[in-house]
């Protein structure tokens, strides 16, 4: 799942390479521009594209593993590796946003995204599709952070909650439209592809939105002039992999001794990294992971809960989808429609909390979700339990939809929190470090999978002896997963009590605080 930033005001006349002029007035004068709506549709479709792709690889995997023969360790690294690809240069492709411009990284990610989604669809083998995923991610990393960045660069800040609003919506639909898109594609075998039409519907749309993107997207940059901090990519990047390298593969290996090893190198990286980016903050300004961020209280307590928010994500997602079709023998459209009431549900809820719940109860309604979701895991455990082999779709809807409403009220004002604060000289920044934490967290959860789950399942089971298994299995890690969620409840009391508001309709007061709604940065 899961899983997907900046806040200007709409674009003024732009010049011939789209780029808008510095002039707040004009800026202003143009809120209503249509063009920034088409704009919002065009970077909501690449966000979509990425959502949709996790979701709809987690329904195909049994399709994949049977018909490229894949192995279990292979197919974590098709959904794992491409959170780690997308992990490790989400800050970066937000940093590049900022130095180069966010459209013109928004449309070579979205252009590259679509070509490796073309060799994902034509991999010979599995070390292919595995390398393939791994170049999706990547370009993934460069597409997504511009979508939360041209957001921030193009709505001012009174519209926010109505974006933020549609953000959740899409969160939903993508969330629905994944795993039944990947069950009808894999179920039709279109041509004889088996599941290969998962990645390749990736085409079309790509190219729609490359075409459209250049046309309707306005340029921005930050400010002031920054450079790309190499060192601090390769800081990131190494920190990263030396984490989540060791837990997803840890199981396969037999937890060996330099694994913990790594981990905790790990650590020693990431202090490092702190170190190095303050001493390059006052030597040139230009830091890969702004500091200062941290400083705003509710960008670090909404980063800390996207963090274990992801783990929770990364865990529930792949088992869900191992469980019924693998443990129950379900199809994969079978498994698909399963999923129905849940995406609505986070539709439905993300859809009303931003706009209608937040604004009259602030951080309770993110807490509430917490609790909701912890709810509907617990029913699910119970049901998993009680009703075994035999259980039944509709006797799975109403946890999903009780897990689904309360991962629609944590989803989308949890964004809309966390980046509310944000200078928008550091969209870029901000959100790449929104987008990594939380596929960090996704890529953790499925690293946890091989723990919580597969470290539940014996080596050499029988053919009677593996539903059983994965229905304990199941049981096992969505314990995990409320674990999770009571950790998040508590988190989110570090987030302000009443976050900042962006209600559509709640102008500035007065012409003096409009203009101190600092302007975008707009390119010269």
């Amino acid at each position: 799942m899961t899983s997907t930033e900046t806040t200007l005001s709409s674009p003024a006349r732009s010049g011939p390479d789209g780029a808008r002029p510095e002039s707040g007035t004009g800026a202003r004068t143009e809120a209503g521009d249509r063009r920034r709506w088409f704009a919002l549709a065009i970077i909501m479709t690449a966000a979509f594209m990425d959502l949709v792709d996790v979701t709809i690889v987690n329904i195909a995997i049994p399709s994949i593993q049977r018909d490229a023969g894949a192995s279990f360790s292979q197919i974590q690294w098709i959904t794992a590796g491409y959170a780690l690809a997308f992990a490790a240069g989400l800050i970066t492709g937000g940093r590049l946003g900022d130095i180069h411009g966010r459209r013109r990284l928004f449309l070579i990610g979205i252009g590259g995204f679509t070509l490796a989604s073309a060799l994902c669809g034509f991999a010979a083998n599995p070390e292919m599709l595995v390398a393939s995923r791994i170049l999706q991610g990547s370009m993934a990393a460069m597409m997504v952070p511009q979508v939360l960045s041209i957001v921030h660069a193009t709505f001012p800040a009174h519209e926010r909650g109505k974006v933020f609003g549609l953000f959740g919506a899409i969160i939903g639909l993508g969330a629905v439209s994944g795993p039944l898109l990947g069950a009808l594609l894999t179920q039709w075998n279109l041509f004889g592809l088996q599941w290969r039409p998962i990645f390749l519907i990736n085409l079309p749309v790509g190219v729609v939105a490359f075409v459209l993107g250049r046309r309707f997207i306005t340029e921005s940059k930050a400010p002031r002039a920054l450079r790309l901090d190499l060192v601090g990519v390769a800081l990131v990047t190494l920190g990263l992999l030396m984490l989540l390298y060791p837990l997803t593969r840890g199981r396969e290996l037999g937890w060996p001794l330099w694994g913990y090893a790594s981990m905790a190198g790990a650590v020693v990286v990431f202090a490092a990294l702190v170190a190095y980016e303050k001493r390059k903050a006052l030597r040139d300004g230009s830091p890969l992971v702004e500091l200062s961020l941290f400083r705003v209280k509710s960008f670090a307590a909404g980063i800390a809960v996207q963090t274990v928010f992801g783990i929770a994500l990364g865990v529930f997602f792949l088992v869900w989808t191992l469980y019924m079709q693998i443990g129950l023998g379900w199809s994969a459209l079978r498994a698909g429609l399963t999923g129905v009431p849940f995406s609505i549900a986070v539709s439905t809820a993300a859809g009303m909390s931003v706009q209608k719940l937040v604004p009259r109860f602030g951080r309770k309604v993110l807490q509430t979700g917490a609790l909701v979701m912890v709810a509907g895991v617990l029913l699910y455990m119970w049901e998993a339990h009680r009703y075994g082999l035999s259980i039944a779709s509709w006797q799975m809807a109403l946890p999903l939809v009780v897990m689904g409403v309360g991962m629609g009220l944590i989803v989308a004002p949890l964004t809309d929190a966390v980046l509310s604060e944000v200078p928008r000289e550091h969209a870029g920044s901000a959100s790449g470090l929104i987008n990594t934490v939380q596929q960090m967290g996704n890529a953790l959860g499925l690293g946890l999978v091989s723990v919580v789950f597969f470290g539940e399942i014996g080596d050499r089971l029988t053919r009677a002896q593996v539903g059983p298994a994965f229905v304990h299995a199941f049981q096992h890690a969505l314990g995990w997963v409320a674990a999770v969620m009571a950790v998040i409840f508590l988190l989110m009391f570090a987030l302000p009590a009443r976050p900042a508001q962006h209600v559509e309709g709640s102008e500035p007061q007065d012409e003096g605080e409009r203009a101190d709604e600092s302007e975008p940065a707009l390119v010269p």
